[in-house]
């Protein structure tokens, strides 16, 4: 299967990129902002593309072409306002969408945030706008008539990965280690049982696999 990653500079990102280029069974395109990170990854032996979210759905849809799936992993980050994730959370996700679907390119994958379909549980959030942007993100992906999935991660964690999550429509927050959001990507992107689906993601105790398959 060959894979976009946008957002692949991200922390999620760059994990999945890795964990992607080591398959067997998987060919990855890194999609960043700026020469450097393209250069970081081709180093690496990774084929990267340079696109911005903030730029046209045409200029999206010429990176994806070809593409079997797309992962958007992508955020404006902790460091910027509601500005940032109006254009890059919110806006640049439903161009992504976009450019897909122009693309034929029908396996879509979003990194949202844990409890974004559920407004009572983040009505009094520090982050609202943040959370807004992802809920209204992960609406249209799901007006999209696209084979997406939506995984929605609790709080995330930069310890190495153990391999044990917990996966349901709803859960109890928790955390969940970076590496191990990326090892989740990589079950679902084949798992059928996955399409016009979401879920919460946490560490747990069953295997990757396991959570997948009960998804």
């Amino acid at each position: 299967m060959n894979i976009v990653v946008i957002g692949a500079n991200g922390q999620i990102g760059q994990h999945l990129v890795q964990q992607l280029h080591a398959h067997d069974q998987h060919e990855v395109t890194a999609m960043v902002r700026k020469e450097e990170q393209q250069k970081e990854f081709e180093d690496k032996g990774i084929h990267a593309v340079l696109a911005d979210l903030e730029g046209s759905i045409a200029d999206l849809e010429k990176v994806l072409k070809g593409a079997d799936a797309v992962v958007f992993t992508a955020g404006s980050g902790g460091k910027t306002g509601p500005d940032k994730t109006l254009l890059v959370d919110l806006d640049g996700a439903v161009k992504s969408i976009a450019a897909a679907k122009n693309a034929n390119v029908n396996r879509f994958v979003m990194v949202s945030a844990f409890q974004a379909h559920n407004r009572d549980s983040w009505a009094e959030s520090p982050i609202k706008p943040y959370m807004v942007a992802k809920h209204f993100a992960d609406e249209e992906l799901v007006r999209s008539g696209l084979d997406y999935t939506i995984i929605r991660p609790g709080g995330l964690q930069n310890e190495p990965g153990t391999g044990k999550v917990q996966a349901s429509e709803n859960l109890e927050r928790g955390n969940i280690p970076r590496e191990d959001v990326a090892a989740t990507i990589v079950e679902v992107l084949d798992a059928k049982n996955t399409y016009q689906k979401g879920f919460d993601l946490t560490a747990g105790e069953d295997s990757i696999s396991d959570a997948v398959k009960q998804i």
